[in-house]
Order: structure tokens, then C-alpha cells, then sequence
């Protein structure tokens, strides 16, 4: 298999709806345009944790990865893979193939978030959607405080499964990155480490490959900036973005649940122009009144530029 090269920013993109709760097409092809279009951006996430993948059909999702592939081939396009029982995720990896998808990203079973895994169960699941799909696979490390992440042994074992390529790291636990990205490195110096440690982005970025991130929906500029700063070693100019973007990152990840992100990044992208309509689907909900001009207050403050294609 040939690995695809993903050193760079990989915005997992939200998913555009009309006011009706359908998905916008016509938004979506706008939207994943006018991402192709900012240097640095290597890839893009269709019906990821910021794309409300949870809340879209299995249709829905295949004519999501049909209709950016059929309008932007040269795009390297990855698909979620979400479905609980590794059978249902087999097929979904196996559909997302036949639309267009480039690569996967594995999410461990919604199950094992609370109740964990067996033995051997998540190698199963990844070699059933290799060989319903024979794509290449991102695996998802989940956040520490679940009971769906992995430790460094079952890491290296999936990095030694065939078609896995990279890891998208969101353990959120800065002891675990600092003392295990060098073991991967030293036994799979192939193995692309990718952060998706949206509140934790200076710190990781210094040793990760790439950023596979929710925040790259709304503000791919800054952390493409931001990105390139880092594996420059340039620490000065790294924190000047970083703390350029911190009213932003506050007032759109440090919120009661992490789960608002996509809701504040749909106020946001509207504002930018980005977007017709902020619509997110149950079990989402709108945000309180005054978030919208938080964040436009924030992203301005940033230099971000808004009304984009207002």
C-alpha cells in the first residue's frame, strides 16, 4: 500500500444543513472549495465528530464522500468510519470506497466510550474494514479520560496491521504524548502522528507530522500559520499565533461540553460567510444567546477575515 502523505493540516469539516435540518449540498461544495483553495491544507474529514457523523444516515454519508470526491478529484478526501458493530463498520468503510474515499478514520465502536473494549477486538475491527475496503487507515486515539483509548501496546499494534498509516492523536493527556509518540516513532518511524488536540495545539504540534482537527473547520488559515511556525522550532512566532487564536479556542472549546464546538464553528462560518446557516441536528442543540457575537468578536480580534464570500 502506498501511504498517503497527510504532513500538513486536515480539517475535519462540519456538515452544512439548510434551515430544514437536510444536508446543503450546494454549502457543502462551497465550503470544501473554498478550503482546497488555503495553502497547507493537505486533506479534508467528511462525517467526522465536527460533521455530526453520528447524525447523518448511512446515505447521507455516502452522498456526503460522492459529492466532494465528483467535484474535487484532485482532493485527498477521508471518511469517517463510525458505525458500533464492526460488521456495520465494514460496510460503511466498504461504501465510503465505492463513493470516492481516499482514506479512512477508524472511531472506536460509541459502545467502548463507556464500556470499553475485549481482547483483541479492535484489531478485528480494523482488519474487517481493511478487508471490506482496502483503503488506508487513520487510526482515532481517543481521549484518555474514555474507556475507548488505547494504551501504547495496543498503539503498536495497530501500527503494525496492515494499512494503517497514521495515527490521529486526541488522548488529551500531555504526559501519555510526550513519553509515548517517541516509542512509536523509534519502532514505526513511518507511522504519521497526526494531533487532534484542538485545546492543546501548541504543545503538540512541535512533534506530531500534522494536525487532524474539528478547529481546521473554522479557522484553517490560523492553524495552517500555526503548523508551519512549529516545525520551524520557531517558539516565539508559534505562541504569537497561538495566543492570537486563544480568544477564539475559548470561545469555541472552552465551553461546559466539548460537544458545542460544532454548533460554535457553524455560528462562526456563518459569520465568515462561509456558511448559510448554522443549523445543527439533535442531539445538538443551538448555543446561548450572545455566542454568535462572541466568536465574531473573537475571530476578529484574531484578524480573521469574515464575510468571506458574503
Amino acid at each position: 500500500m502506498s501511504a498517503p502523505d497527510l504532513r500538513g493540516l486536515v480539517p475535519a469539516i462540519v456538515t452544512p444543513f439548510d434551515d430544514k435540518g437536510d444536508v446543503d449540498f450546494d454549502s457543502l461544495v462551497s465550503y470544501v472549495s473554498w478550503m482546497e483553495s488555503i495553502p497547507g491544507v493537505v486533506a479534508i474529514v467528511l462525517n467526522s465528530h465536527a460533521g455530526e457523523g453520528s447524525a447523518l444516515t448511512s446515505d447521507e454519508r455516502a452522498d456526503i464522500v460522492r459529492v466532494v470526491k465528483s467535484e474535487f478529484k484532485d482532493l485527498h478526501v477521508v471518511a469517517g468510519v463510525i458505525g458500533d458493530g464492526t460488521r456495520l463498520a465494514a460496510a460503511e468503510a466498504e461504501r465510503a470506497a465505492e463513493n470516492g474515499a481516499d482514506s479512512l478514520l477508524i472511531f472506536p465502536p460509541p459502545s467502548a466510550v463507556r464500556f470499553g473494549f475485549q481482547p483483541g477486538s479492535v484489531q478485528d475491527r480494523y482488519r474487517a474494514v481493511w478487508s471490506a475496503a482496502h483503503l488506508p487507515i487513520i487510526a482515532f486515539q481517543f481521549p484518555n479520560n474514555t474507556k475507548a483509548t488505547f494504551n501504547l501496546a495496543l498503539l503498536l499494534e495497530l501500527c503494525a496491521l496492515e494499512g494503517v498509516f497514521a495515527i490521529k492523536d486526541g488522548a488529551r493527556d500531555m504526559i501519555r504524548w510526550d513519553t509515548e509518540v517517541p516509542v512509536i516513532r523509534e519502532h514505526f518511524p513511518e507511522i504519521q502522528m497526526l494531533t487532534c488536540q484542538d485545546e492543546f495545539l501548541l504543545h503538540t504540534m512541535w512533534e506530531s507530522d500534522g494536525a487532524l482537527v474539528g478547529y481546521g473547520a473554522l479557522i484553517p488559515e490560523l492553524l495552517v500559520e500555526l503548523l508551519q511556525k512549529a516545525k520551524a522550532h520557531d517558539y516565539d512566532s508559534a505562541k504569537e499565533v497561538h495566543d492570537r487564536m486563544l480568544p477564539i479556542t475559548k470561545a469555541v472549546y472552552h465551553r461546559a461540553s466539548h460537544i458545542e464546538s460544532t454548533p460554535a464553528m457553524k455560528l462562526g462560518l456563518v459569520e465568515r460567510g462561509i456558511l448559510r446557516s448554522a443549523y445543527v441536528r439533535s442531539p445538538l442543540m443551538p448555543l446561548e444567546e450572545g455566542a454568535r457575537e462572541n466568536i465574531r468578536l473573537a475571530m476578529q480580534s484574531a484578524g480573521v477575515e469574515l464575510g468571506v464570500r458574503a
